[in-house]
């Protein structure tokens, strides 16, 4: 599938999932003020999370799609890394407002109508679920839908919580529940973020793409005929699925340079779907010959 096809495919994917989510969030902010539920509360925002998160996902794929400029010359991919971070933090954020809320609720905790908390927090679950069945897929290659994805799936756990407060407060009368199944899943959530941030700052940072090994691509290219030895090697993403890899690579003198060249970029291309390459080749002095022959 051509990244241009795959984006179209991700974009309509968010805005089913985004259309679902907006119905319910108001359904779960109405029922959690009225059955007076943290649990309800908290996950009824981190629903308004995952609007927010699907709709600067959207905003990030159509901004991306604009061509380079004289000024970018790389386009404006780095915008789905950039939507991809905000909404790893805006997760973070929201676990502070749960927490929060929380602490207050420890020291005295309200009575709260669990019987309709749990029917809500039951219905919220199918819709977090149709949510992430949507976007599944597409997440694992690109860390915007993966940022969309995992607000999704963190609500989903959200509701769960809220079903088990609810059921452990009708049965019990403990209300101490509530607020305590509020700060399990805050914790859920901060480690399920914790990757995506650290991806997307690793992409920003310009590290090695996960998956590839630096050492392992120079021993690929130094095995192309012609090639003798491989330095200043680097390799990074532009965005989730878009890597360069710019390198001096040295080669024996008398050859056919366009064919070495050639032969190093097709073997980037078919090993390590890497496309932008910039490939300077040096001809092997008379030194490092003897050396070698040596």
């Amino acid at each position: 599938m051509s990244g241009t096809l795959q984006r179209h495919t991700e974009s309509r994917r968010l805005k089913w999932a985004l259309a679902i989510s907006v119905l319910y969030f108001f359904a779960e902010l109405i029922a959690g003020f009225m059955t007076n539920s943290l649990a309800l509360l908290s996950d009824a925002g981190h629903m308004l999370s995952d609007v927010g998160a699907m709709t600067l996902s959207l905003f990030a794929f159509r901004f991306a799609r604009r061509p380079a400029t004289h000024e970018s010359t790389y386009g404006f991919h780095r915008a789905e890394i950039l939507a991809a971070l905000f909404n790893g933090l805006a997760l973070w954020l929201i676990v502070g407002v749960i927490f929060s809320a929380a602490y207050s609720r420890f020291f005295n905790p309200p009575e709260v109508e669990s019987f309709g908390m749990m029917i809500v927090a039951i219905a919220g679950l199918f819709v977090n679920i149709a949510a992430a069945a949507i976007l599944h897929g597409g997440h694992r290659h690109n860390l915007n839908l993966r940022g969309a994805f995992l607000h999704v799936v963190s609500d989903a756990v959200g509701s769960v919580g809220a079903i088990v407060a609810g059921f452990i407060m009708l049965t019990t009368g403990w209300y101490l529940a509530d607020p305590m199944i509020g700060v399990f899943i805050g914790v859920l959530i901060l480690v399920s973020s914790w990757s995506l941030v650290r991806d997307c700052l690793s992409v920003l940072m310009q590290a090695v793409p996960k998956g590839i090994r630096l050492e392992e691509v120079r021993r690929t290219i130094e095995a192309v005929e012609g090639v003798s030895k491989v330095h200043d090697l680097h390799i990074w993403a532009v965005t989730s699925d878009i890597f360069t890899l710019s390198a001096h690579a040295v080669v024996e003198s008398g050859g056919d340079f366009h064919a070495v060249l050639n032969g190093i970029e097709d073997t980037l291309k078919e090993r390590y779907n890497i496309e932008h390459t910039t490939i300077q080749l040096e001809i092997e002095s008379r030194e490092e010959k003897e050396f070698k022959g040596f």
